[in-house]
């Protein structure tokens, strides 16, 4: 399994890139999951629902079952971050590619997502992490001539998900993830 995580501030285009990549991956033919951290208190059920029913009632877990899918969900005790090995851990061991949003204090190898909005804060364009942090192996953007700073990093084009899942598959051994000890159960506290 090839892990890549997508940094960048809200509004830079990751959600957009990582959906445009995914397509990308998958219509080559590789498997791809994804792993979103959402804000506290977001539901995927919906309200009147059996599922939502039994959590309600108090089920700690729901597992929803179809013949072409699974959604498994489970409420914790206490609010807590659930750390990215034992969420990756839980996914198919079979997939090639997992692309994860959000988790930025993971230590995952990132591309950085950086979108020039020309007056998008009073203060000009939002700071760039890739000069400080080694995990970044690249830059998306869609100006790079905007970029505050040179990068020593690859520069991708924000708006081309071929060409960035290409320089994926040709870098695909520097996301190399093992889930092997991994495999704990996530708590329910």
């Amino acid at each position: 399994m090839k892990v890549v995580g997508f940094a960048g501030y809200s509004g830079s285009g990751k959600t957009t890139l990582i959906v445009q990549v995914v397509r990308e991956l998958a219509a080559r033919g590789l498997r791809v999951s994804t792993v979103k951290h959402a804000h506290h208190g977001f539901d995927i059920d919906q309200p009147g629902k059996d599922s939502w029913r039994h959590r309600q009632a108090g089920a700690r877990e729901v597992l929803l079952v179809s013949d072409q899918r699974l959604a498994l969900l489970r409420e914790f005790d206490a609010a807590h971050d659930p750390a990215l090995p034992d969420l990756l851990a839980l996914l198919d061991a079979d997939v090639d590619w997992v692309l994860v949003e959000g988790f930025k204090q993971a230590g995952l190898p990132r591309i950085e997502v950086w979108r020039a909005a020309p007056g998008s804060l009073p203060s000009g364009p939002r700071p760039v992490h890739y000069p400080d942090d080694a995990g970044i192996l690249a830059v998306a953007t869609d100006d790079p001539a905007a970029l505050p700073r040179p990068p020593r990093q690859p520069v991708l084009p924000l708006d081309a998900p071929a060409q960035v899942a290409d320089w994926l598959l040709a870098h695909a051994a520097l996301f190399d993830h093992s889930p092997q000890g991994a495999d704990r159960a996530l708590p329910v506290h």
